[in-house]
C-alpha cells in the first residue's frame, strides 16, 4: 500500500467539485457502460477436484455522483456483473459493488458483495491515463480486507484476492482475477481464477440533473 499523508482537517469539503463523473474517472473511464463477454474461464475446486468451466457475462458500470469524505473526493462507477454458464439458466455468479477513483492519490478501489454471504474491498494505484492496473485484497486487513459468513470462513477461507484489468486498443477490456483459498481438509492453498474479455453493448447513463440537464 502506498503511504499517504492525510490532512489534519478531516471535515472541510473541497470548495469546487466537478459533478461530471465521466470526465473525472481517470483509468476507470474506459470501463463506463454496459458490456458482455463470452470468453469467460473459471477454474474452481469441487468435490471431484479442480474443474475449468466456460461462462458468459453481462457487466454494467454506471457513473455515480462524486463522493465526499470531508476533504477526500472520490469518483466512481456502480457495477453489477451477472454470470451464466452457456448451457444452464441458473445464475453462476452475481456480484455488485463500486469501482472508485481518488484523483488526489491515484488510488483505485473495488468493492465486492456476493449473495453467498461475502464482502471484500481491493485497492491499487495507477496513473490517470493508465491502460492497465491491479488491485489486491488481503485477509485481516482493516482497509483492503474480506469478510465471509461463518460457513465460508470455516470451509473455504479467502486469504487473498487480486484483480488485473487491461484496456485494449479495440475498446474492449479484460480482467484476470485470482482468489487464494484455504480449503478445509487440504494442505495446499487453492487458486480460484477467473478471466474474461468484455465488449461494449451500451453507453453509460449519468445523473443528468446533477449536470444541469432536463
Amino acid at each position: 500500500m502506498i503511504p499517504h499523508r492525510f490532512p489534519t482537517d478531516i471535515f472541510t469539503e473541497p470548495a469546487d467539485v466537478d459533478f461530471d463523473t465521466l470526465r473525472n474517472l481517470g483509468p476507470l473511464a474506459p470501463l463506463a457502460g454496459i458490456w458482455e463477454g463470452e470468453q469467460g474461464r473459471d477454474v474452481h475446486l469441487g468435490g471431484d477436484g479442480e474443474k475449468t468451466e466456460r461462462f458468459v457475462e453481462r457487466y454494467e458500470l454506471q457513473p455515480i455522483d462524486p463522493q465526499l469524505n470531508g476533504p477526500q473526493l472520490l469518483y466512481g462507477l456502480r457495477y453489477w456483473t451477472h454470470v451464466l454458464r452457456p448451457d444452464r439458466p441458473a445464475t453462476y455468479h452475481d456480484q455488485v459493488g463500486y469501482w472508485l477513483w481518488e484523483p488526489a492519490t491515484g488510488m483505485i478501489i473495488q468493492t465486492h458483495t456476493i449473495p453467498r454471504g461475502q464482502v471484500a474491498m481491493a485497492i491499487g494505484h495507477a496513473a490517470p491515463d493508465a491502460r492497465s492496473f491491479a488491485l489486491e485484497c488481503r485477509f485481516g486487513s482493516p482497509t483492503n480486507g474480506t469478510c465471509s459468513n461463518p460457513f465460508l470462513d470455516h470451509a473455504k477461507q479467502t486469504l487473498a484476492f487480486t484483480i488485473r484489468v487491461d484496456i485494449h486498443d479495440d475498446g474492449s477490456w479484460s480482467y484476470e482475477q485470482d482468489t487464494v483459498l484455504r480449503i478445509l481438509g487440504r494442505d495446499a492453498l487453492f487458486h480460484h481464477t477467473d478471466r474474461n474479455r468484455l465488449r461494449k453493448m451500451g453507453e453509460p447513463t449519468p445523473n443528468r440533473l446533477m449536470l444541469g440537464e432536463r
